[in-house]
């Protein structure tokens, strides 16, 4: 079966052809649908067309663009979050890539050969707390240029996260992780009171901060533009 789909631009009086050879004799088309979408792209007009037919067993997703010129846009290339920074610690792997890294950081860690077990763990713990501390709680921003007037200027990445939308799963995995490490770290160093201040104190700077109710707060207006 063939499907052509033919469209004209009224405003200017070209036709844009488009053929899709994309079922067989034997799928019936179940759903055919053609949505157009024009917007202004600098001093030219755009055409933005998105084709999609659905047979019974497959799915398929096609889009053309089109400007004055009739020439094709490159698609497929760019993410479709206006912030990326709200979606990217659900990114596929993320979570393992994550627990390695802090698996690589002990097993280097443990190569020293003057570091006792205690202070490895301790160290760990501090560095990873550290690390979250810095990349989650204090640098605000986002390195991606976003249509949203300068909002996540102001905001830090835990604040960004899915939106700002509280206990989500990714939410709930970074309030976890370093929970787990500081149990971790205080049985290995067998609740010596240095070692369990310290590991302490590192877990409350990273968890403070991830408290619902201090969404959006700075204190003391510390970091506040």
């Amino acid at each position: 079966m063939f499907c052509s789909t033919l469209l004209r631009r009224q405003s200017r009086g070209k036709i844009f052809r488009r053929v899709d050879e994309t079922t067989s004799t034997s799928a019936r088309v179940r759903l055919f649908a053609l949505v157009n979408c024009t917007h202004q792209q600098g001093d030219k007009p755009f055409l933005f067309i998105a084709v999609v037919s659905i047979n019974t067993s497959t799915a398929r997703f096609y889009l053309r663009g089109f400007n004055a010129g009739c020439t094709r846009m490159n698609v497929g290339v760019a993410h479709s979050e206006v912030n990326p920074n709200t979606r990217v610690m659900n990114s596929r792997g993320i979570w393992l890539t994550y627990a390695l890294g802090v698996g690589i950081l002990h097993i280097v860690l443990l190569s020293i050969p003057f570091f006792s077990v205690p202070v490895v763990w301790t160290l760990t713990n501090v560095i990873h707390n550290f690390g979250m501390y810095v990349f989650m709680h204090a640098v605000k921003g986002t390195p991606f240029e976003t249509p949203d007037q300068g909002k996540a200027r102001l905001l830090t990445h835990w604040e960004q996260l899915d939106y700002g939308v509280q206990f989500t799963s990714s939410r709930k995995f970074f309030t976890i992780s370093p929970i787990i490490l500081y149990f971790l770290a205080s049985f290995y160093t067998k609740y010596d009171t240095t070692h369990f201040i310290i590991n302490t104190a590192s877990l409350l700077s990273v968890l403070i901060p991830k408290l619902p109710q201090l969404h959006g707060v700075r204190l003391f207006g510390i970091n506040k533009y």
